[in-house]
């Protein structure tokens, strides 16, 4: 199915070597398509190339090139041959497709004022393949919950280390655990909702609030669905932290993730020094890059107790 959703999408004489190559689908993590560059996949975690003979190498020589009309095409397949019934994805940069998978785009920004009106020459795109890992947040699981309840988390990652695919299987566990969970899913990345339904399996007792900023919509789902938990991707901002202390001060549960390569890197940022001063979390979970994703290297309690 993964694999049929990815070829559906790309330009077709690409579609035909790419399934020459002897690629396991599950180790294909993005296809990079620029105009006038060859074509770039990360496969297993390593950057390569894909050749004319529908090779996979780190030579470049005979490979691939991009052209514009590769990208024209590409767009036609993303979008079903009708790019205005998702102008408002385009505004965002990335449009997401069935399956999950999200396409990152680059070009011309227009603008209107101070917002961006839409895209167009489009001259790159970045295919990222969704990876759902069930059983990936088991042993966090364990740690970071107390009677079957959250204890608020914070999950602390470099990019590319996997910290949205735990956060995506905590989501899932939590909610078929028995807690009402509410997510703010600003980028369509942790449900990946295709036409408002979600490719990602977060569980049986999990709403969604997609496509929304993460401030205005933590607040929505305080004030409509009642959830014990509140799940958000990558905060940092002071309009996210505001938002974090109304939901806590109303008795939900946090669970989020943050960029940094530990707990005192996020100090450097004021309005995360102010969550960990006032003890918003209580377990802090630290991820580094390995081979498999979301791999834990320490869970730490408020105090910097090392738990693990």
């Amino acid at each position: 199915m993964k694999e049929e959703e990815i070829l559906g999408i790309l330009p077709l004489h690409i579609r035909t070597i790419i399934k020459q190559a002897d690629i396991n689908w599950d180790d294909l993590q993005e296809i990079r398509l620029r105009i006038q560059k060859p074509v770039i996949l990360k496969y297993r975690s390593k950057a390569c190339y894909l050749s004319e003979q529908g090779k996979i190498t780190t030579r470049k020589e005979q490979l691939h090139i991009v052209t514009s009309q590769e990208i024209r095409q590409a767009m036609e397949y993303i979008s079903s041959y009708s790019m205005y019934a998702y102008i408002e994805q385009l505004k965002q940069g990335f449009l997401t497709i069935r399956g999950g998978h999200r396409v990152g785009i680059c070009g011309t920004v227009v603008m209107d004022h101070d917002k961006v009106k839409t895209i167009r020459h489009i001259s790159g795109l970045n295919i990222r393949i969704a990876h759902e890992v069930k059983g990936c947040a088991d042993a966090l699981y364990s740690i970071c919950t107390r009677m079957g309840k959250l204890i608020p988390t914070l999950i602390i990652s470099p990019p590319g280390c996997g910290k949205t695919t735990l956060l995506r299987d905590m989501i899932r566990k939590i909610s078929d655990e028995g807690q009402t969970v509410g997510v703010v899913d600003e980028r369509s990345e942790i449900g990946a909702c295709y036409q408002g339904v979600a490719q990602n399996d977060l569980g049986i007792q999990t709403d969604i609030m997609d496509a929304c900023e993460k401030g205005q919509g933590m607040n929505m789902l305080i004030r409509s669905m009642a959830p014990d938990v509140i799940a958000v991707d990558e905060i940092g901002s002071k309009e996210d932290v505001e938002a974090l202390f109304f939901c806590a001060y109303r008795g939900c549960s946090i669970l989020a993730t943050a960029h940094g390569k530990n707990k005192e890197s996020l100090s450097k940022n004021p309005y995360m020094r102010e969550i960990i001063n006032k003890k918003m979390f209580q377990r802090y979970v630290i991820l580094e890059q390995r081979d498999q994703p979301g791999y834990i290297t320490k869970i730490m309690d408020e105090n910097g107790v090392v738990l693990n």
